[in-house]
């Protein structure tokens, strides 16, 4: 590694000082790495994080335009909507939050302008000192355009010239915080010689890294020949804490690259006996590399990785999907054939017309269900901080005396759906249309619904009180106890109307079977209203009969999937799918 200073032949003679091998560079480092490819700065002028939201997808991944709903029953006088999306649909909140100007959604602000431009050369020692002169900003210049350059991915040369300049400076030392920016800029690029000499120089000069250095070091050794030494850079890991699924992927992939499939697979057993969920790209990464190998073991161990998709309600992305159907299409003697395609609102698949598992719990998991949301979420939440245990009782009591509902309604929440009309004359509206299927109702509401106001009009709620039960809590209750306590008693056929997502009261259950139980049975049992218009029927949007999950009948399998550009929300779903069945 040449810099341009003279003098300095080599990246190794820039330390100069002897080797502190007790000395770990978080010690005195403020900067520290989050993973391989993002770096995090105190002063956060950026994050090197990718940006997308999905947070589901464009990162395990994100949200765009869901495509087919139910259609209402024919006497209905399209009641429920058949031109939109269901509510838990990819790409529903998206389209909801750009049809609300008043988003409460979080927009990040534009980094600040800088007050000098990055080079895009390398710059002699000069050069650099003006750079510096330029600089207005309070924070130290090094560490600033460092972090710049590394944001910005600049050229090697460039980032290099750097360290040259600072090391000239310092009598050749340069700071743990620049040389492992000048790594990642390396990994970067994929410049494996290059990140094989700060290696060396890391391996000479700490004990022991951070887990961010560690990080970056794993991904760039294992495209080399020396991709084993980032096995045993995983194995410090180990010594100190739980290596992360990043860590796992790269020796994964580096493993499946240089052809060692069991060491590949018994890092897979490893990271799941963490309780760890593997990256998609990990999962894929089996399958590209399975087109080649005609091997039975191997085959069914990548069955086990769509039951593993199944179990735990992850989605593979656009190009995983096409990694699957190739393999499928790739087993000798099989004739699988996959289509990509969608499903209907009856739950046909669209290609081959098999149905698809019902969204409804049986028997057993709704009892299952009921237990875990009364002793977890009404009994063990923490509604106790607004509602009385003798309010609770008390709606408890009301409940049993009342016959099973058919719908209960957040009454407070549904008023509010449309802000420019009065809320009594929405709920009114809503309550009407449904007591007219002869539909036994709940309406649970606040008190001061009950006071003569502007936007609560007293004989209005005396209508809706005479066509459905009502309970009023105290002002300061939380509604969704409630609600949850009416619907589940009521039994597996009653629905709930809000447009509260219940998220908070999801994650209060205690494990991953009982959230996924909790969120199938929303699914089949939230009512969203998509419109009301004055003088017409209230549309809601369709319940979906199906469940989106990995399914196979044996000579089939239906797997959903995320589209490329579909930015999904945790708590929506695919509304793509692929079709696999064998050929007749």
């Amino acid at each position: 590694m040449n810099f341009l200073l003279s003098g300095i032949q080599s990246f190794s003679k820039l330390w100069k000082c002897s080797p502190c091998f007790g000395l770990s560079p978080g010690h005195s480092c403020c900067f520290f790495l989050s993973d391989y490819c993002g770096i995090r700065n105190q002063q956060r002028w950026f994050s090197l994080k990718s940006m997308s939201p999905q947070s589901t997808k464009a990162g395990n991944a994100s949200i765009a335009k869901a495509r087919y709903l139910r259609k209402g029953d024919e006497g209905s006088n399209k009641q429920v909507s058949s031109d939109s999306p269901h509510l838990f649909a990819a790409g529903a909140a998206k389209k909801r939050s750009q049809m609300n100007p008043q988003s409460n959604d979080q927009v990040l602000s534009p980094l600040k302008n800088i007050s000098i431009q990055l080079p895009t050369k390398p710059l002699n020692s000069e050069e650099w000192d003006k750079l510096k002169e330029d600089f207005k900003g309070k924070a130290n210049f090094e560490n600033w355009i460092s972090s710049q350059m590394a944001h910005c991915h600049s050229p090697i040369d460039v980032a290099k010239s750097l360290l040259a300049w600072v090391a000239a400076k310092n009598n050749g030392i340069v700071g743990y915080n620049l040389l492992v920016r000048y790594l990642y800029l390396c990994v970067f690029h994929k410049q494996t010689s290059e990140v094989i000499d700060v290696y060396e120089i890391m391996r000479a000069r700490y004990k022991r890294l951070e887990s961010g250095g560690y990080s970056l070091l794993i991904r760039g050794l294992m495209h080399s020949d020396r991709w084993r030494e980032a096995l045993m850079l995983l194995e410090d890991i180990k010594k100190v804490m739980t290596p992360s699924i990043k860590n796992y992927n790269d020796c994964i992939q580096g493993a499946l690259l240089h052809q060692d499939v069991n060491t590949a697979w018994n890092l897979y057993q490893e990271l799941l006996g963490h309780d760890l969920i593997p990256m998609l790209e990990t999962l894929k990464a089996f399958f590209d590399f399975g087109k080649d190998i005609k091997d039975d073991h191997y085959s069914s161990k990548l069955l086990d990785i769509l039951l593993y998709l199944r179990n735990n309600q992850l989605y593979p992305g656009e190009s995983f999907a096409h990694s699957i159907k190739t393999w499928f299409e790739s087993v000798p003697g099989k004739q699988w054939k996959g289509q990509f395609t969608t499903i209907q609102k009856s739950g046909q698949c669209s290609c081959c017309g098999k149905t698809m598992e019902s969204i409804h719990l049986s028997p057993e998991e709704y009892e299952f269900l009921k237990r875990k949301i009364i002793r977890d979420v009404i009994d063990g939440g923490d509604q106790y901080k607004k509602t009385t245990p003798q309010e609770l009782k008390r709606f408890e009591n009301f409940v049993k005396s009342c016959p099973p509902f058919d719908i209960v309604i957040d009454g407070l929440n549904v008023a509010k759906m449309f802000p420019k009309a009065r809320e009594s004359q929405v709920l009114l509206d809503v309550v009407s249309q449904l007591a007219k299927q002869n539909l036994q109702l709940l309406i649970l509401g606040r008190k001061h619904m009950l006071t003569q106001r502007f936007r609560w009009r007293k004989d209005e709620m005396e209508k809706v009180q005479k066509q459905a039960s009502c309970f009023f809590a105290d002002d300061i209750s939380e509604d969704d106890p409630f609600l949850l306590y009416a619907t589940l008693n009521s039994g597996n056929h009653c629905k709930f109307i809000t447009k509260d997502l219940m998220r908070d009261h999801k994650a209060c259950l205690p494990d991953i079977k009982t959230q996924r139980l909790f969120f199938k049975w929303q699914q089949g049992h939230q009512l969203a209203i998509i419109n009301r218009f004055p003088g017409s029927k209230i549309t809601f949007q369709h319940i979906l009969t199906y469940d989106t999950v990995v399914q196979t009948t044996g000579d089939s399998w239906h797997i959903p999937y995320d589209e490329d550009l579909v930015e999904r929300y945790s708590y929506e779903v695919p509304t793509k799918w692929l079709c696999l069945h064998r050929k007749t």
